[in-house]
């Protein structure tokens, strides 16, 4: 499914963000990405998403050499992967069906696999009575959830998220755990970067630990780790 392969990272400055990283992560896995801050999770998700490039090595998804791929087919290679991040990002000009919606308009389906689609989402996630609501009236975990519903309304095999519980309360977290757990069990693939050690703790999922810019842990059923 996802595979790194001899992966370094350098940046311009001559930071080594990673170095030398190998990782296959199968399809169906639910893998927590752990470590310090700096050790290189975020420039993992990064080339993850192809926001950059690494300097060397290869990183293939369902076979597909990413680190080859033309512009011109990058957005085929986004529809696969879902998105959630800690900040939401919603549209605040647009509902809450609007926000989910999008992402279905971006890749030009039809009006009619919105309106059938959409709705799915929404009571999936559990927000059927608030689709015409705005991104403002909503809490937080109201917004995630909105988040995770627009990142699944393609159906992608991969979804990446990126500190999704890091600006909800220790509650809102696990209802959002308990959702993205719910994904995993349809079949789709989840990375997650956290700092979140209770969660990792109890979940007893994958954990790939970085540190320095190396892979220095992968267990199959992990804790976290650290000392916050």
């Amino acid at each position: 499914m996802i595979k790194f392969l001899n992966v370094t990272k350098e940046y311009r400055e001559g930071t080594l963000a990673l170095s030398n990283i190998n990782i296959h992560i199968e399809k169906g896995d639910f893998a927590f990405i752990v470590g310090p801050s700096g050790a290189g999770k975020s420039t993992f998700i990064k080339l993850l998403l192809k926001e950059i490039e690494p300097t060397k090595g290869k990183i293939t998804i369902h076979g597909m050499d990413i680190t080859r791929l033309s512009t011109r087919k990058i957005p085929a290679l986004r529809r696969k992967i879902g998105v959630v991040f800690q900040d939401f990002r919603l549209l605040p000009n647009k509902t809450v069906y609007e926000n989910v919606a999008f992402a279905m308009e971006i890749i030009e389906a039809t009006p009619k696999e919105i309106r059938r689609q959409v709705p799915t989402m929404l009571a999936m996630v559990g927000l059927s009575g608030k689709a015409k609501m705005y991104p403002h009236e909503l809490s937080g975990g109201e917004q995630q959830r909105v988040s995770i519903a627009r990142a699944i309304v393609n159906n992608p095999s991969v979804l990446i998220a990126d500190e999704p519980t890091g600006n909800l309360d220790p509650d809102t977290a696990w209802e959002i755990m308990k959702l993205l757990k719910q994904i995993n069990r349809r079949g789709t693939t989840i990375v997650m970067a956290t700092h979140a050690k209770e969660i990792v703790d109890v979940m007893q999922q994958r954990v790939i630990a970085i540190e320095g810019g190396k892979i220095v842990r992968d267990d199959k059923k992990g804790v976290y780790g650290y000392e916050d």
